[in-house]
């Protein structure tokens, strides 16, 4: 249990890294938490019209994920790497240096699975890439992804990596309740629209 609890100090430590805020600051754009939906990640990073910013967030945020999942497996197996890398999105969504108030947690979840099992890791990236061209609303590819992905676990990997999956996705559909209820409503803004939506 010790362990296991290093391995979750570890990965909320790394998961709490800011890479979209950290990456408009030094570029001089100022808060991006005051543009666009107020959120950390890459989409609402890309709101600020800096592609490069929103790839840099992105590698960043999923490459705390996978650290954070490697480190742990390194010193102290699989099952502390899954500890690692569900407490690395928990500390993505919930950064203690922003007053709780992070992400959204598609790309820690992608570098997670990608550190775990990078079957499943490419799996989840192309039904979000299918449905994100087919549809161009980044809460929609991420739900969907997140949906499949424990069945995909399930039928190419273990238990173990299926119940890891399985509470990762329930966390991203809490973390995007609002985005369900705008796709419902209809109102949902699309990839590269600079107003409320997904982050």
């Amino acid at each position: 249990m010790m362990l296991y609890a290093l391995a979750a100090i570890i990965g909320y430590l790394l998961g709490s890294i800011p890479f979209g805020l950290l990456a408009t600051r030094m570029s001089g754009l100022g808060d991006v938490r005051s543009i666009g939906s107020g959120n950390i990640g890459a989409t609402n990073v890309l709101r600020t019209g800096r592609r490069d910013l929103a790839v840099i967030t992105l590698l960043g945020d999923a490459g705390k994920g996978a650290f954070a999942v490697a480190v742990a497996g390194w010193l102290w197996g699989y099952e502390a790497a899954m500890v690692a890398g569900v407490a690395a999105f928990i500390g993505h969504v919930f950064p203690v240096w922003l007053g709780f108030k992070g992400g959204k947690g598609v790309a820690t979840y992608i570098g997670i699975l990608l550190a775990l099992n990078w079957v499943i890791g490419l799996i989840f990236c192309a039904v979000w890439l299918l449905i994100a061209f087919a549809q161009r609303y980044s809460s929609l590819a991420a739900l969907t992804a997140a949906a499949t992905a424990p069945m995909f676990a399930f039928a190419f990997a273990d238990s173990r990596l299926t119940w890891a999956t399985m509470v990762l996705s329930i966390a991203l559909f809490i973390t995007h309740r609002e985005n369900i209820k705008r796709l419902l409503a209809g109102t949902e803004s699309r990839i590269g629209e600079r107003k409320a939506g997904e982050g």
